[in-house]
């Protein structure tokens, strides 16, 4: 999840998105950083138009929780996440697969 909110945290700054910016704000924060996840992120998002996938997936119905009645909102930040997540998910193909075979995003955050 750091390597999201760190692509979000440039994204929002305005800053490019590539490893040396990812990897600056990751160990700003204080995480242990994975030259390979940064790799991996900087080319899943190469395309990827960040404020469009927001809007989208804010634009997106919330699916219905198990027999409640309704679902609140969730914050911003994590509508930012989860629209930077399934952007690159869409990217890289079906999530499902990149799972079992240990490629891809999923890898990254799983």
């Amino acid at each position: 999840m750091e390597y999201v909110y760190a692509a979000l945290i440039l994204n929002e700054t305005e800053e490019e998105l590539n490893e040396e910016n990812i990897t600056a704000v990751l160990e700003a924060a204080g995480v242990d950083v994975e030259e390979s996840r940064v790799k991996a992120l900087v080319a899943a998002l190469e395309d990827v138009d960040i404020e469009e996938a927001i809007e989208t997936a804010a634009a997106a119905p919330a699916p219905a929780a198990g027999g409640a009645g309704g679902e609140v909102e969730a914050a911003d930040d994590d509508d930012e996440e989860e629209a930077a997540e399934e952007e690159a998910a869409e990217d890289e193909g079906d999530d499902e697969d990149e799972d079992a075979d240990g490629e891809g995003l999923g890898a990254l955050f799983g």
